[in-house]
């Protein structure tokens, strides 16, 4: 019987007795975990169970069996003929969880003691206010103050008319005529 889970985002195929390293969670070592089923497979004759009803029965626990840290992965950066090199590297945090059963029970597992007992006190507290309520409504008149009118939404202020502004003069496209060259007198060799 194997289980498929979901632990920080990624999936991980388990069974019973198995060791998996994962992304670093918050837990003491030591610590159990129930984790969080996808899929149920059987040895054959239990049917898959991949529906939501069906996995709230489902249960996987595991214990976590250390913390480490994955293998350093180099980073380097190049660009050729610019003169850039940026190195870098990091060392992922990881835990390692050791699976120690995988449980499909015949029914949901049941709400915890903490809710059950709540409901009650809110009665019982429930009470009292509305007890007190009548004795102070006994002890002091009702009076009410006249409710007050809101003013009334203003409207907005009318536009003013755009004033133009007079427009600039056009320049012409056309360029200007090359400067006429003055005739040099005497200067024909004569």
């Amino acid at each position: 019987m194997y289980a498929i889970v979901r632990v920080g985002g990624k999936q991980y195929r388990v069974e019973k007795g198995d060791s998996v390293v994962v992304d670093r969670m918050r837990a003491d070592e030591g610590a159990s975990v129930t984790l969080e089923p996808l899929l149920l497979a059987g040895d054959g004759k239990d049917k898959t169970v991949f529906e939501r009803d069906d996995l709230a029965k489902v249960k996987v626990e595991a214990v976590v069996a250390g913390h480490e840290r994955g293998r350093k992965v180099h980073v380097l950066k190049f660009k050729p003929k610019k003169g850039y090199k940026r190195r870098s590297g990091h060392r992922s945090e990881l835990t390692r969880l050791e699976i120690k059963d995988i449980k499909l029970t015949s029914r949901k597992p049941a709400a915890r003691k903490e809710t059950a007992e709540k409901p009650t006190a809110k009665k019982e507290g429930a009470a009292k206010p509305a007890a007190a309520k009548a004795e102070t409504a006994e002890a002091k008149p009702a009076t009410r103050k006249p409710a007050t009118k809101k003013p009334a939404a203003r409207k907005p202020a009318p536009k003013k008319p755009a004033t133009k502004k007079p427009a600039a003069p056009k320049r012409s496209t056309a360029r200007k005529a090359p400067a006429k060259k003055k005739a040099e007198e005497g200067s024909d060799g004569s």
